[in-house]
């Protein structure tokens, strides 16, 4: 589980820096995936080696959750916007809607997987 957790990782740096770059680097908070993508990164990292992998995939679940559930409040606003409709900030709602949608991925593979180890042993 280490190199998809470090890959999920990536995704959401790469979506913070894009999101910080596409709102003309005006607001700090579109760094949030960036800031969650560097510690769950760094926890996919420690999972390499036997004697962390635990505490890591825990610690990523969970953080995996706080960003979901921080992110989820973007969703509305986003099918609001693909419908043609006006809302305050779209590039947010983009990005909170994708940084739902890869935590939660991350969220259903982690927690497959430990579902899976439980039943096998």
């Amino acid at each position: 589980m280490a190199q998809p957790l470090i890959g999920f990782g990536i995704a959401l740096i790469v979506l913070g820096l894009v999101a910080f770059f596409a709102t003309g680097m005006g607001a700090v908070t579109a760094l949030i995936p960036t800031f969650f993508g560097i510690v769950i990164a760094g926890l996919g990292a420690a999972a390499l080696n036997d004697r962390f992998r635990r505490p890591a995939v825990y610690g990523s679940l969970a953080l995996g959750a706080l960003g979901f559930l921080g992110s989820i409040s973007g969703v509305p606003p986003m099918i609001r916007y693909l419908n043609g409709d006006d809302v305050a900030r779209p590039a947010a709602s983009i990005a909170q809607s994708m940084m739902a949608l890869i935590t939660l991925a991350m969220i259903v593979m982690l927690a497959k997987g430990l579902l899976s180890k439980d039943r096998a042993g």
